[in-house]
């Protein structure tokens, strides 16, 4: 198992209202949400994002912090697995060009709506079977997006993860690590299936031979 690191520490952290979304997790939007369509991205706030749109703000820097991280350079390859529209690898390829770069996502709305710089490198596929052989990317990243599987299928997603990447990869999953934050955590939910302590997912990592870094969503 690799290491806790938080490498979002420099994503802008939005003020939620937990009340509110718990009063809009009726079955029918939570159903509405893990369609992950056009109504979970760019729908209302009561189905997912309200308007899933290109900001630069949110992941100029973080790309940076991977950059220096991982010691990324024009040579390097990166896999994003759950990467929506793919803003945080359009940043990537701003910061670095010659970055070989793919992302997939569960989503056809997503890819099909994904940007246009990058687009060509957007596919469509679940995170429990990734099409791609062992060790085609020196990175994989996948930001929230395991824990919207069932447990069993979370441990296939880690594994492939952990067999596409030649050099490490990073994770982030909702996870809380005492009472308080699972009852904010149960309030702000939407698509995810899975959803353990801290200690739960270490030992998930553990059991099934994850050797990448992670952290933990905790709204």
């Amino acid at each position: 198992m690799g290491k806790e690191i938080d490498l979002l520490i420099d994503y802008p952290k939005s003020k939620r209202n937990l009340d509110d979304r718990e009063n809009f997790k009726t079955e029918e939007n939570i159903k509405i949400a893990r369609k992950f369509g056009k109504e979970f991205f760019d729908g209302s706030r009561e189905t997912g994002y309200g308007g899933f749109t290109y900001n630069s703000k949110y992941w100029t820097e973080v790309v940076k912090k991977f950059k220096d991280y991982w010691h990324l350079n024009s040579n390097s390859s990166l896999l994003d697995v759950g990467c929506g529209k793919g803003f945080m690898l359009y940043d990537f390829k701003k910061l670095l060009p010659g970055l070989k770069i793919k992302g997939v996502d569960i989503s056809n709305y997503a890819v099909d709506n994904g940007m246009d710089a990058i687009k060509n490198d957007l596919y469509v596929c679940n995170a429990k079977k990734l099409p791609y052989a062992d060790n085609s990317f020196d990175y994989t990243i996948s930001i929230n997006t395991v824990h919207n599987l069932e447990l069993e299928e979370c441990e296939m997603a880690l594994q492939e993860i952990e067999r596409v990447s030649k050099i490490s990869s990073f994770i982030t999953v909702d996870a809380y690590r005492n009472e308080e934050e699972k009852k904010r955590m149960f309030k702000w939910n939407l698509t995810a299936k899975t959803i353990m302590s801290v200690d739960e997912w270490k030992n998930l990592f553990n059991k099934i031979g994850y050797t990448g870094d992670y952290y933990w969503f905790i709204p």
